[in-house]
């Protein structure tokens, strides 16, 4: 072996660069070993034509911790929200409709289709807001660890009496999250399609299901816990592109003594004597730590990076049926001029321009884009959501030229016909931009270049399996203390020594840093004097 570290990432991602962060600010010796020629993960800025750059994967921000920007000085190195001054705009067949900008003009939209909704809404948003509140409590902690005896009893009475402080209407909106489909939910606040169809859009977000999917509704409340520049629910453009946040991480990592090595993909886990001994490279170089944190998906990590023979038959039963798949594609298109909406006509920069264009006109729509794709792999009318960055932020592209994101849903992470998504990407993609050219008739003839990114490209490129944004569903079955199973939610394998720090655990999907944060947490712990005691009991 080469050079022995305390802990070594596996993965450059946002949440591999905050986990190795914290580390090396204890003291630890931390390197980082990232497969492509960038960190960044999929929160990544890259030019795809010359001329034209963009957040090639993720491409939005709100979830990410302002603990972490913080403690990284993030801000001192560059980052910077500009927030949307509108959240969405949707365009129906006939008419539209806007989200954000505050209350009154929220009602004032939705009054447009019913007065009773309009009224309901403060009501409503008062009381997702409470639910997302818990969310952003438990956000930085470590979950209880099941059967982990009287300490981890004490850690869940801990972490649950926020819930049990929660007044009785509250603890009922809790229950309809977490267990109901997105329109059950919605139709319970609302009357009128336009207006449930402003917040439905929220479940079906890298969720590969329906609006009328059991369970649905909590994928709706993970999207809004998040906040921007101290504004909760709100959603912005990092200036630069992801890639800005993730390169500010990753300065804020070599300040602390962290090396990060590019190019460096990691092949194994290696385990000596029942523990983590470190990992092997595909150029088989072995690098010694008695500490390695993956910052990939439990499904790559536990199917391709350790030996079976390492983890118990259970743990390794249950992951080989760990849940993967978003359902998304994702394309970017370097664009001549404004999408000109037939509902909203105007080629000029105007305040829908700048907001998250959502083409999904209805439930119904929504709940056929799922069927459709779960009987022919993509949607026949799909639902896609575009923002253009260069509205806000003209360092992208050329003067006068405008680059978009298309983040598109409901396309089936492997092909029903047992087609290789290679075979077909290029006709999806060009009835992508047709479903966008029907809203807009002069978007087709405005593309001058389009990078796309199927399920399987995703996978390659980024190392999402299944083509999966979070790393694995967000269903109620992979949340929280079992996230990814039962038994391993506290970021702990069952080899000791290896650690997970990815969105595989909790609490999920997004750029949030909350997954790195709380990992480094508890490698820290077992650290402590307290914690190799535990160990040994």
């Amino acid at each position: 072996m080469t050079k022995r570290y305390d802990a070594i990432i596996i993965g450059g991602g946002h949440n591999g660069l905050v986990c190795a962060f914290y580390l090396a600010r204890a003291g630890l010796t931390v390197r980082v070993l990232e497969r492509r020629h960038v960190v960044g993960g999929a929160a990544v800025t890259e030019e795809f034509h010359p001329g034209f750059r963009n957040s090639t994967a993720s491409y939005t921000v709100s979830l990410l911790r302002p603990k972490v920007i913080a403690d990284m000085k993030l801000h001192d190195r560059g980052f910077r929200i500009i927030e949307r001054t509108i959240s969405n705009f949707f365009p129906f067949e006939d008419t539209y409709l806007t989200l954000g900008g505050g209350t009154q003009r929220t009602q004032e939209q939705f009054a447009r289709f019913s007065r009773r909704d309009a009224e309901a809404y403060p009501r409503y948003d008062a009381a997702l807001e409470r639910v997302a509140q818990v969310l952003r409590d438990l956000a930085l902690q470590i979950p209880p660890n099941a059967g982990g005896g009287l300490l981890e009893l004490v850690a869940a009475a801990r972490q649950g009496w926020p819930l049990a402080k929660l007044d009785i209407a509250a603890q009922r909106d809790l229950l309809d999250v977490f267990t109901k489909s997105a329109r059950d939910f919605l139709d319970g606040w609302y009357e009128d399609d336009h207006v449930k169809t402003a917040f439905a859009f929220d479940a079906v977000v890298g969720n590969f299901a329906g609006v009328s999917t059991p369970g649905s509704a909590y994928v709706l409340l993970h999207h809004v816990f998040g906040e921007v520049n101290g504004k909760f629910g709100a959603w912005g453009h990092s200036v630069g592109g992801m890639g800005a946040i993730t390169q500010a991480m990753a300065a804020a990592c070599m300040d602390a003594g962290v090396e990060i090595t590019l190019e460096a993909p990691v092949a194994r886990v290696l385990v000596e004597g029942g523990r983590a001994a470190g990992v092997r490279l595909e150029s088989g170089e072995e690098i010694a730590a008695g500490i390695v944190a993956a910052n990939v998906g439990p499904a790559m990590l536990y199917r391709d990076m350790v030996d079976g023979h390492e983890l118990p038959e259970d743990f390794r039963w249950r992951m080989a049926g760990f849940k993967t798949g978003s359902g998304t594609f994702r394309m970017n298109v370097a664009l001549s001029e404004l999408p000109d909406f037939t509902v909203m006509p105007g080629r000029e920069k105007a305040e829908h321009h700048t907001a998250g264009i959502i083409i999904a006109p209805g439930m119904d729509y929504m709940d056929r884009a799922y069927d459709d794709a779960r009987v022919h792999g993509w949607s026949r009318k799909p639902i896609i959501e575009m923002k253009i960055p260069t509205t806000v932020d003209d360092t992208l592209a050329p003067p006068g030229m405008h680059i978009a994101s298309l983040f598109c849903q409901q396309f089936a992470p492997e092909l029903p016909d047992g087609r290789s998504w290679d075979a077909v990407r290029d006709e999806v993609a060009d009835h992508i931009i047709d479903t966008v050219n029907d809203h807009a008739p002069n978007f087709k003839a405005s593309v001058i270049a389009r990078q796309v990114h199927s399920p399987l490209d995703l996978e390659r490129k980024f190392g999402l399996i299944g083509g999966d944004i979070f790393h694995g569903r967000m269903s109620l079955d992979q949340l929280w203390a079992a996230r990814p199973v039962l038994g391993h939610g506290d970021y702990r394998a069952p080899v000791p020594g290896l650690y997970m720090c990815g969105s595989g655990t909790h609490p999920g999907g997004g750029v949030t840093g909350a997954p790195g944060h709380n990992a480094a947490h508890a490698i820290l712990a077992d650290r402590s004097l307290i914690g190799r005691l535990r160990r040994r009991a």
